[in-house]
């Protein structure tokens, strides 16, 4: 269910904990298996589980607890965009206003994913970059900052490539 090159990613993340405690690894583990299918199906999850020497539901306990992984299918590219308070004082309207232009330009709202499977749009909680508003996340590892309407055009080409 995940590659032999992901459970040896898995294997260094459980290497880092003492041998009784392998299950600490489980934030790694759902990452790595999220990286490789898109989102964390429920059987997806038991294969962690089972790979780890835990609960199933201890996995999925973590696995929406944190807003990082997905236990539903989503896009291609999963676009957060923060929008807590210094990202919505922004330039030029800030999140706010980068909100509205993503949700027309994609046809969507937050939590809702474009008809082609292309892009999902959802809302996120501070990003550490403040400085940078407003700030969005491309697949939870693609910091994207100051993110005007040129700015979101530009990505959103991009990626349609």
């Amino acid at each position: 269910m995940i590659s032999a090159e992901g459970l040896k990613e898995i294997d260094r993340a459980i290497a880092k904990y003492p041998a009784d405690q392998k299950q600490s690894a489980v934030m790694s583990a759902l990452a790595t298996a999220q990286e490789e299918h898109g989102w964390l199906s429920p059987e997806l999850m038991q294969f962690v589980a089972d790979y780890l020497g835990m609960p199933a539901v201890a996995v999925q306990e973590v696995a929406t607890f944190y807003t990082m992984y997905e236990t539903a299918p989503v896009g291609k590219y999963k676009i957060t965009l923060c929008t807590n308070l210094p990202c919505q004082l922004g330039p030029d309207g800030g999140s706010d206003s980068a909100a509205e232009y993503l949700k027309q330009k994609l046809g969507i709202d937050f939590g809702e994913t474009t008809p082609d499977g292309r892009f999902t749009l959802k809302e996120g909680e501070c990003m550490g970059s403040c400085g940078d508003a407003p700030v969005m996340l491309v697949n939870n590892h693609r910091m994207c900052s100051f993110m005007s309407r040129a700015k979101i055009d530009q990505l959103l080409e991009e990626l349609s490539k």
